[in-house]
């Protein structure tokens, strides 16, 4: 029964069926030969994998990071950090990058980083002189920050899969982030050593500390955000509300959100929370299947008798998911694996908050990965450069990226020291 619904489910996502529908598709099978009197559990298990308080930090954190993107605000962090850095050799790089971090901190989808950042930073950086490929490349890399620091929404959909704390897996991201971002801006670094015509024109200090001071309220949201969650003032969730009453209330005084942006604020919301939530649905169903018919305990079986170190696991496990998230959105993938290579992680007593940022970190480089690739399309679309031409310039970048992910992989403290530090 269990190699029949995976077996399923692996044509039918090869065959490009939604996600959602490929993973209902071999629950029904399952439960039409059970039999009708299991129709109830089906209803139960489906309702409840949405019924869950942390997972509503979902739609709070989407909708905080279109009211960043349609008001205008991201645009501001823009023109804030090219005030910084404008004298700074390779100056528009290091801004993408910065920009990108702050982004983060109020958006954890690095489709709206991509979306929101790409159409300001590529044009500009092109205009000044910036290889085309160089621009893509690190515009499309940096958007991984977004999903990676908190508020991360893959880490929420993983925390709530797995059932161990959401604010803990925020920290614990915290380390990895910033190495990320320091790996992206040694890149920018070797790109730009030798070009000073890398530099922005001279402008006014006045101008120069107006440009920046505008942008500086915006960095408020993840001050309350990460603030409240480490100390224990609030839950991730009860954060992201927060975070949305005072990007509204910064709208309002901008005086950038009306009747208009409103509309497209919440439009754009629903349509991503539903396509979100279509999948967690059906996705719990699937976990609960597995569970029944005791997959972890038998994937775990399996992986044990070729191997009990857990180095060896780690290395299969990224192997796989690199896999993966080149066929599978980031979000699907965590509902359909988390629920069996987390018990094994934990048999072999690997610490929940590295496992986590392994998964995580895999995932968010299939948004980079062809065919898939949502975060090239998404570039794509928003530049009119062809997706062939960004993946050309990802490609450069996404050896250092692999070598972050050594390194979470390689080193438990990066991920493990800030939140034992913290109580977590």
């Amino acid at each position: 029964m269990l190699l029949m619904m995976v077996g399923v489910l692996v044509v039918l996502l090869f065959l490009r069926v939604p996600v959602a529908f490929s993973l209902l598709m071999p629950s029904l099978i399952y439960f039409t030969i059970e039999g009708r009197t299991a129709i109830n559990v089906l209803v139960q298990q489906t309702i409840a994998g949405v019924n869950s308080f942390p997972l509503l930090a979902v739609p709070l954190f989407i909708l905080l990071g279109n009211v960043v993107n349609i008001t205008g605000i991201a645009d501001r962090l823009f023109e804030a950090a090219t005030a910084v850095f404008g004298r700074v050799r390779g100056s528009l790089g290091y801004v993408n990058v910065f920009t990108s971090f702050a982004f983060a901190w109020m958006s954890g989808a690095a489709l709206g980083d991509a979306a929101a950042l790409g159409k300001v930073q590529v044009p500009a950086m092109v205009r000044r002189g910036y290889s085309e490929g160089f621009t893509v490349g690190v515009t499309a890399s940096a958007a991984l920050i977004a999903p990676i620091i908190p508020p991360s929404i893959p880490a929420i959909i993983l925390a709530v899969t797995a059932s161990i704390s959401v604010g803990s897996l925020f920290i614990a991201a915290i380390v990895p982030g910033l190495l990320l971002v320091a790996v992206l801006c040694l890149c920018v670094w070797v790109y730009a050593r030798k070009r000073e015509d890398l530099r922005l024109p001279r402008t006014p200090m006045g101008e120069r500390v107006r440009t920046a001071a505008s942008g500086i309220p915006a960095l408020g949201a993840g001050v309350i955000i990460l603030g409240g969650i480490l100390g224990g003032i609030v839950t991730p969730t009860e954060a992201a509300a927060a975070g949305v009453a005072y990007m509204l209330v910064l709208a309002l005084l901008y005086k950038q959100l009306g009747w208009g942006n409103i509309k497209a604020i919440l439009t754009t919301t629903v349509e991503t929370v539903g396509a979100v939530l279509l999948i967690v649905a059906p996705a719990a169903l699937f976990g609960w299947i597995l569970a029944r018919e005791q997959a972890p305990q038998k994937a775990a079986e399996l992986i044990t008798s070729f191997t009990t170190d857990p180095i060896v696991f780690l290395i299969l496990v990224n192997i796989l998911l690199l896999f993966i998230g080149a066929l599978i959105d980031p979000v699907a993938a965590i509902l359909i694996l988390v629920p069996v290579l987390w018990p094994v992680a934990m048999v072999m007593q690997i610490d929940p908050m590295q496992f986590g940022m392994i998964i995580v970190f895999n995932l968010m480089l299939g948004l980079l990965t062809p065919p898939v690739g949502l975060v090239l399309f998404v570039l794509s679309n928003v530049t009119n450069i062809p997706v062939k031409r960004i993946i050309k310039g990802v490609v450069p970048f996404y050896f250092p990226l692999l070598g972050v992910l050594a390194l979470v992989t390689a080193v438990p403290a990066l991920t493990t020291w800030l939140p034992g530090l913290l109580g977590f």
